[in-house]
């Protein structure tokens, strides 16, 4: 099994940055997926970012130019840069990982497929 904690949600004004991190545990991260979703309320899970074990990544067209999701050197953490955030960026964010996917395939996970971390709110005041 794959066991993913997260940390890094705050509360920030419009403008500021915050920075999500995922460590995972029980697998090898080269073969291993990982990524960002978000759920606003009232709002659908919404896939944010990725990068797979060849480290190409994929954001959603509302974040492109702001975050970037890297890995450590090590690689047993996943992070998140949230730069320029804004108040459309308010949601719940989850961590999520699969198995020999692909970045792009990753953002298409369904809950009940592959593993996920217990979410961190962000809350970006205007």
């Amino acid at each position: 099994q794959v066991d993913l904690v997260e940390s890094g949600g705050g509360s920030v004004q419009a403008g500021g940055s915050l920075r999500l991190s995922c460590e995972a545990s029980g697998y090898s991260y080269s073969t291993i997926a990982m990524g960002w979703f978000r759920q606003a309320p009232g709002k659908g899970r919404e896939g944010v970012a990725a990068v797979d074990s060849d480290d190409a990544t994929f954001y959603a067209d509302s974040v492109k130019g702001r975050f970037t999701i890297s890995k450590d050197g090590a690689k047993k953490i996943a992070y998140l840069q949230m730069d320029n955030l804004k108040p459309e960026d308010t949601a719940l964010y989850y961590c999520a990982a699969g198995l020999t996917l692909s970045c792009r395939r990753l953002m298409s996970l369904q809950f009940n497929e592959g593993y996920w971390g217990q979410g961190t709110q962000v809350t970006v005041s205007s």
